[in-house]
């Protein structure tokens, strides 16, 4: 098929390659401009970007698709379907209209639960057992269109946002391959009324760690906001980002550290810090860090 692909970041560069492997045509490349970035703050193209330009395929990155002059130029692709992954822009009535068989979407979660933006990370913060793929014929709404294929898996006690995206990733390269070589014999399922919930952008608001919680709460935070923005404590003034626990046994004050191997009280219940990065340093596991930084027993963290 003829294909426009229209995605940013890691996530969607496995759909990109699976798309080429599977011998679909790529008419063009849609992702977001490149932006400043690193110490020297120069452009640097996002990922789908970079990978597109390696396989020789024409990339654009309007900053706006509502212009009738941009509206044009992707009709005049004249693309049997446009599949969309983590691409960034809401697709305005005429760009959704322009290919014969529509807008496909690769959404990371089981609609109509976490329909936005964020959905792996809500997924593991509201402690959902499953989550998944959903291939979704787009329409005007936030992730309202019916899903055409849908793929379960569940979320590991342990598993973090990194973990989680870099399994689905793969999921939906596989689904949507699947999808457009049954396109023609796929009904379109209409989302259910009940079970919608918003997957809203992560806030870094969010990233500080309020050790009064349940450790079943703090535990969900950690993983789901691991690696970005990463959830925080501060450890003797110095602020250190926590990037994976498990569930421990263990009472006290919330804060406190409870044995020599980062082991934290919580509201109710314990963690065990698995992996921590102090700032401008790199991501370490628990032993690690403490050969460079011990924590003794009794040390209180900070949740101010």
């Amino acid at each position: 098929m003829r294909v426009v692909f229209m995605g940013t970041p890691e996530f969607s560069v496995s759909v990109l390659d699976a798309l080429v492997e599977a011998g679909h045509e790529i008419a063009a490349v849609y992702c977001q401009p490149p932006r400043p970035a690193g110490r020297g703050k120069k452009d640097r193209p996002t990922p789908v970007h970079a990978r597109a330009e390696a396989l020789g395929l024409t990339v654009r990155h309007p900053v706006s698709l509502k212009s009738p002059k941009e509206q044009a130029a992707f009709a005049d692709l004249k693309a049997d379907v446009a599949v969309v992954v983590a691409y960034g822009l809401l697709l305005p009535q005429p760009i959704l209209d322009a290919p014969t068989h529509g807008c496909l979407n690769i959404h990371a979660s089981l609609l109509p639960r976490w329909r936005g933006a964020a959905p792996i990370h809500r997924a593991i913060m509201a402690g959902d057992a499953q989550t998944g793929i959903c291939i979704m014929q787009m329409e005007a709404g936030l992730d309202t269109g019916p899903v055409l294929l849908r793929q379960a898996t569940d979320i590991g006690p342990q598993e973090t946002t990194a973990q989680l995206h870099d399994r689905l990733a793969p999921m939906g390269a596989d689904l949507i391959v699947e999808a457009l070589g049954r396109l023609s014999e796929l009904t379109p399922e209409p989302q259910p009324v009940d079970g919608v919930t918003y997957a809203s952008k992560i806030d870094k608001a969010e990233a500080r760690v309020d050790w009064t919680c349940p450790a079943v709460e703090v535990d969900r935070q950690i993983r789901g906001l691991s690696p970005f923005p990463g959830a925080w404590t501060e450890i003797s003034g110095d602020r250190v980002k926590l990037l994976a626990s498990a569930l421990a046994d263990g009472q006290g004050a919330p804060g406190e550290v409870l044995n020599d191997s980062l082991r934290v009280a919580c509201g109710e219940g314990a963690i065990d810090l698995l992996r921590l990065q102090r700032a401008g340093k790199g991501a370490q596991d628990t032993e690690t860090f403490l050969r460079g930084w011990p924590v003794a027993a009794g040390t209180r963290l900070s949740s101010e």
